[in-house]
């Protein structure tokens, strides 16, 4: 019998690539994961526009 392939969800993908971002995922986890590479890669952008907005915002609060 063939096994039934489960697809990582929009959460899963989300803590796939937070996890990544902090550097904390384990090797096992990536290789379990079955998110889509261009959901991972949308995520990713989204992360990064986040965290640069965010210390955008940091910087100028501590700097006015």
């Amino acid at each position: 019998m063939e096994a039934t392939v489960k697809r990582a969800s929009l959460l899963d993908t989300l803590k796939t690539v937070a996890f990544g971002f902090l550097g904390v995922r384990r090797k096992a986890a990536h290789e379990a994961s079955q998110s889509r590479p261009l959901h991972i890669i949308i995520a990713a952008v989204l992360f990064v526009v986040l965290f640069i907005l965010a210390v955008r915002t940091i910087v100028g609060i501590v700097t006015s």
